[in-house]
């Protein structure tokens, strides 16, 4: 697994996933949506942390040099 996130691109998931996981999280009427928006953000955090996207690499997209 090589990392293909870069520096910008981490940062910002960093942040989707603070937002996301805080108090700050949209909340709607329906639980399977407000699940979709937890699951999104734990994988928006890992990806941050680890830097590598499983998207990306289906794509073939690599930022790591951005």
């Amino acid at each position: 697994m090589k990392q293909n996130l870069g520096k910008t691109d981490r940062i910002l998931r960093f942040v989707l996933a603070f937002w996301f996981l805080g108090p700050w999280a949209p909340q709607y009427g329906l639980v399977s949506v407000n699940w979709v928006i937890f699951v999104v953000g734990w994988i928006a955090l890992l990806e941050s942390f680890i830097g590598w996207c499983g998207i990306h690499t289906l794509l073939g997209i690599n930022n790591k040099n951005q």
